[in-house]
């Protein structure tokens, strides 16, 4: 036997091994001379059924009515190839999308002898294209949704290439105007000599992000306060392809803030100058009797003969009166905010902790005392201060409840709207509360408790100045002091401290936030959720899949939300938030889809009930509300 025909054998061999594609031949008529294992794996027949058929019975009956399969092999024949996808027809009547590579054969005289055809199932492959290209518009259709963020994209210099309705409507500018020019346009001219524009970009690549608060310009030359956030975007091979930029106009905020601060300081003013006077009273009050120890034991010192166990005595005594005379002082010091703070980023809960010992053996041991904590993250004040403060309440809370009540301390957090409690901004709070019930307080009495020198206590049993104190460590540290109470229901004493955000600053430096984890198998609808808790507040950490989210929760255990789309391949979202909740109980969860709840329960049934559903397209606002919301 011949080498060619060796070779022959070889290949048709190999052709009808293949399984991945159907490789087959066609006489000049179109009529199957031959047929592999592909061919028969996705087309459902076998040689014996098919050979001598006319290959039209792949198409569709309306491709067939059309002619197609005939216009086919007439352009595969006189153009030299023919290459097309579309729906063809299984055995079994199923359909499937193929692609189709036709070429003919001729002989050496240029007669033509059949054709060979090469299909490929690619059904799947149209399914992820169109899933992507819907995902695609969905995500357009969000961002272009958003109205009360600038949201657009630049590219690796900085030039605009997209622009949403919200970006329309703070610059006041339409795409148009503002496509392929330079985003340092909306910068004042004072920055735009300092080189700010082009150090965010460089800030951005370098760190991962850019935030930032300052003027900015509009279309029409207004001015604007405005808070940015500038994230790079790299592509698989990590090259830098552009920039993500979310701008917020925060101009009626930070007037606001301003005129509140103006406000307050004026009333603190005020307030000064009325609690001058009972302060003098009691000022002199108090620093006579200890000058009178001090001045009697000089005296005494001077008098009595050289006994020097007489002298120890009563140098004890100046010794005590000495220092009751500098702790009053600290106390009218903090009261009036001036007392030097050594602020630090503390994790409340730890100091709660090492300070129980003390606080207990405050408390008589007839009487009840329950601590509870909650996951509060972190907050900045003094510690030392911190600690009297909290001894202050529970000491008042002990007075209140005599030998055998109950006093709790809590810590929890809380995500307050503007001015929801006083005039706190808008945040996330750790709030610490005192609470106890023992007589409580009439309304006149609770309305003078944070004046100084006003106490309700027997005389000598107290100076009026703990809570004052108190209320001067909230006021230093940004927070407020709120008091709940009436005769007989006890009283609680709650301590707002605003949680710390994570600066732009070394690992070491930047405080520790509550963590939440964000999963979305759609890398943009996933970067603009990751962006969204930033904002919010949150350490947000990113999973595209729920194998990848499981393996991120093993190892974090300190991960408190998670944020998780309902509708993903190998593991869906009410699988992945069944898994969190029974590794994390006390996790707070909360699911997202752009499908109605309709066909949600009927897919997943009674299992998506046991959590709290969000719809897609979401905006920023309603995710903070459902967050507050949100129970384990």
């Amino acid at each position: 036997m011949s080498q060619s025909y060796l070779e022959a054998d070889r290949l048709n061999l190999f052709i009808s091994k293949v399984t991945d594609y159907a490789i087959y031949m066609l006489s000049a008529d179109g009529e199957v001379v031959s047929w592999n294992a592909g061919a028969e794996r996705f087309k459902g027949y076998s040689p014996d059924e098919i050979i001598g058929k006319h290959f039209s019975t792949f198409y569709t009956a309306a491709d067939k009515a059309k002619g197609v399969p005939y216009r086919a092999l007439y352009l595969a024949r006189t153009a030299g190839k023919f290459e097309d996808e579309g729906w063809r027809v299984r055995k079994d009547g199923s359909l499937f999308w193929a692609s189709v590579v036709i070429d003919p054969i001729f002989g050496a005289d240029d007669e033509l002898l059949g054709y060979t055809k090469i299909t490929r199932d690619i059904t799947e492959k149209r399914r992820t294209a169109e899933a992507l290209h819907a995902s695609e518009e969905r995500f357009r259709l969000l961002v272009q949704s958003v109205t009360d963020y600038a949201i657009y994209m630049l590219s690796p210099g900085g030039l605009i290439t997209n622009w949403n309705e919200g970006a329309r409507r703070i610059k006041r500018l339409d795409f148009d105007e503002v496509e392929g020019s330079h985003f340092s346009r909306f910068y004042t001219d004072e920055d735009k000599l300092k080189g700010i524009p082009e150090q965010a970009l460089r800030t951005a690549e370098r760190d991962g992000r850019y935030e930032t608060e300052g003027w900015r310009v509009r279309g029409d030359g207004t001015r604007f306060w405005a808070h940015v956030v500038i994230d790079p975007v790299f592509d698989s091979a990590k090259q830098l392809i552009g920039f993500a930029k979310i701008t917020r106009d925060i101009t009626e905020r930070r007037e606001a803030a301003l005129t509140l601060e103006r406000t307050r300081e004026a009333l603190q003013q005020s307030q000064k100058l009325e609690a001058i006077g009972k302060l003098t009273g009691g000022i002199a009050h108090d620093f006579n009797n200890l000058l009178s120890v001090i001045c009697s034991g000089i005296d005494l010192m001077r008098a009595m003969p050289a006994d020097l166990a007489q002298h120890r005595k009563v140098i004890d005594s100046m010794e005590r009166a000495a220092q009751r005379g500098a702790a009053l002082t600290g106390q009218l010091l903090a009261f009036a905010r001036e007392q030097p703070l050594t602020l630090e980023v503390l994790d409340i809960n730890h100091v709660i902790a090492s300070f129980e010992a003390v606080l207990r053996r405050a408390i008589p041991n007839s009487a009840g005392f329950t601590i509870k904590k909650a996951h509060v993250g972190r907050v900045q004040t003094d510690v030392s201060q911190f600690e009297s403060a909290l001894l202050n309440l529970v000491i008042n809370a002990r007075d209140a409840i005599g030998e055998d009540g109950s006093i709790t301390l809590e810590t929890r957090q809380a995500i307050l709207e503007e001015n929801e409690v006083e005039r706190l901004p808008a945040g996330m709070y750790a709030v610490i509360a005192v609470s106890d019930n023992g007589a409580g307080m009439a309304p006149e009495v609770a309305a003078r408790a944070l004046e100084p020198f006003f106490t309700t206590k027997a005389v000598g049993k107290g100076t009026g100045l703990g809570l004052s104190q108190v209320y001067g460590l909230m006021q230093q540290s940004g927070g407020h002091l709120g008091i709940e109470s009436a005769p007989g229901q006890g009283t609680c004493v709650s301590l707002y401290f605003p949680t710390q955000v994570a600066q732009h600053a070394s690992e070491s430096e930047a405080p520790s936030l509550e963590k939440a984890l964000v999963v979305d198998d759609q890398p943009d609808v996933l970067d603009m959720t990751v962006a969204i808790f930033q904002s919010l507040g949150y350490e947000a950490i990113a999973a595209n899949s729920g194998a990848e989210a499981m393996h991120l929760l093993q190892q974090h255990p300190d991960i408190h939300v998670l944020f998780t789309d309902v509708v993903m391949p190998d593991m869906n979202g009410v699988v992945l938030a069944q898994a969190a909740r029974e590794l994390m109980p006390e996790m707070r969860i909360l699911l997202t889809s752009g499908y109605m709840g309709g066909p949600l329960r009927e897919q997943f049934g009674d299992a998506l009930a046991q959590f709290e559903l969000i719809t897609k397209p979401y905006r920023l606002a309603d995710v903070a509300k459902r967050l507050r919301t949100v129970t384990t």
